[in-house]
């Protein structure tokens, strides 16, 4: 049985593809606080409500006083579904569907600040902007192609920041990202009957596939760490006008650990290169009257570098390993968000954003489900104490329906899934501030 596409790394890109439906493009996360939450996180790099500030611009850690601790985390739960028609022989032997195939989960963030004096101010930043976790279940024809993945990564980023003059303020930092994740492949736990029947002319085809039943094909876990880097730059035009700038490096992550399953023979070890891509915000903040306030933000994610995907298992015959080509397109997305003061205490907040595909249709698959995403948010902040504040954001996602076909070979039989994805999300947030 020769099919060396059914990998752990196809199986990444399976289920990172999915969390893109639920999140944002690609396997990024926009979940950073719930403060920038409630209004779809539009303006980041120009706004400095609190210490998170800098995870999206380090420049305006000048902005901050004293020193300030911000904390929270983000309920994410994605409804994402997967429904298509499974093909043999050109011939379709059943229509199959997998439900709710994203996990849920709880997105932590802290964060914080202090000014060294009135012109330099360091902070530290632990969140992250790239994790996702699903699963298809053995019911579903199509796992051959793909049936569970996980990605958790996590960032510890110190900051540094200079007021250079009343207008201009830079920062940097450092970071260290954590990263691990497990991928798999399966055959589903059982046939369709058409496809049973087709299978009764090859006996020995036949045969193959019910000794394959429900077993994982192949499987991969492991983890790294690897160091970036993130620049930003402030501008404040006028006492109510101000712009940001934030460029966010690429992070090279090398998973290392064990790849298994019936298509290697043995556990063996292996490994797959796993990038984090370049990222960079433009923002802009308008205070328009004593009340309101308008923010908006233009961002772009370096996704054009994902452009194949390569499995390295150092004692298997057929390694390195070139999976799939990917052929990713760079992403953009854009924010337009508003801030109302409706009392010295309580401030509401809004905001719609607008983020597009890293995959044009031409390859989309069932391993890529990218689709185009709309934003609607909520949010309000209220000052508990002249120390103490609390912030929450509401936002649903709607994803565009995205049509996808994949297509393999076992023993010259050709077999195809050929469907779509669909699904919307709902994130809640909660985040609590404190200045000393």
């Amino acid at each position: 049985m020769n099919k060396n596409k059914i990998t752990l790394s196809l199986t990444a890109a399976l289920t990172l593809g999915m969390s893109a439906n639920a999140f944002a493009a690609g396997f990024q996360l926009a979940e950073y606080s719930a403060t920038g939450l409630g209004r779809a996180f539009a303006g980041e790099a120009a706004m400095a409500d609190n210490a998170s500030a800098q995870f999206r611009n380090p420049a305006m850690l000048t902005y901050l006083k004293g020193t300030q601790i911000s904390a929270g985390a983000i309920y994410v739960d994605p409804n994402i579904d997967v429904k298509g028609d499974l093909s043999v022989a050109g011939h379709t032997v059943a229509t199959t569907e997998a439900k709710d195939i994203a996990h849920s989960a709880v997105i932590p963030n802290f964060y914080l600040s202090h000014q060294i004096n009135d012109q330099l101010v360091a902070g530290l930043a632990v969140a992250t902007n790239y994790g996702m976790e699903t699963e298809l279940g053995g019911d579903f024809y199509a796992t051959l192609f793909g049936n569970q993945a996980m990605v958790k990564t996590v960032e510890i980023n110190p900051n540094l920041a200079y007021k250079v003059n009343d207008q201009f303020s830079v920062g940097g930092g450092i970071r260290y990202v954590m990263g691990e994740g497990h991928f798999g492949a399966a055959m589903p736990g059982s046939l369709p009957a058409s496809m049973a029947s087709m299978l009764q002319a090859n006996p020995q085809l036949a045969g193959q596939f019910d000794k394959l039943r429900g077993q994982d094909l192949k499987y991969m876990e492991g983890d790294d760490t690897a160091w970036g880097w993130q620049l930003g730059m402030a501008w404040q035009i006028n006492p109510n006008h101000r712009v940001g700038v934030n460029y966010r490096s690429a992070v090279d992550l090398t998973l290392s650990g064990e790849a298994s399953g019936v298509m290697y023979g043995m556990t063996r070890p292996g490994s797959m290169d796993l990038t984090l891509p370049a990222t960079a915000e433009l923002s802009s903040f308008h205070q328009l009257t004593d009340k309101l306030a308008m923010h908006a933000s233009f961002n772009w994610t370096d996704w054009s570098t994902f452009d194949k995907l390569v499995a390295d298992i150092p004692t298997y015959p057929n390694s390195p390993d070139l999976i799939k080509e990917e052929n990713w397109e760079d992403n953009y997305r854009i924010a337009l968000g508003a801030t109302y003061q409706y009392t010295n205490q309580l401030a509401l907040r809004t905001g719609v954003a607008y983020d597009t595909s890293a995959v044009s249709e031409k390859h989309r698959t069932q391993t890529i489900p990218e689709t185009d995403r709309l934003w609607l948010s909520l949010g309000a902040g209220y000052q508990w104490s002249s120390n103490l504040s609390f912030d929450a954001g509401f936002t649903y996602i709607f994803a565009k329906d995205a049509p996808m076909e994949e297509q393999e070979n076992i023993k010259g039989l050709p077999i195809s899934f050929k469907g779509e994805t669909t699904g919307s999300v709902w994130l809640l947030g909660v985040q609590a501030n404190y200045r000393f």
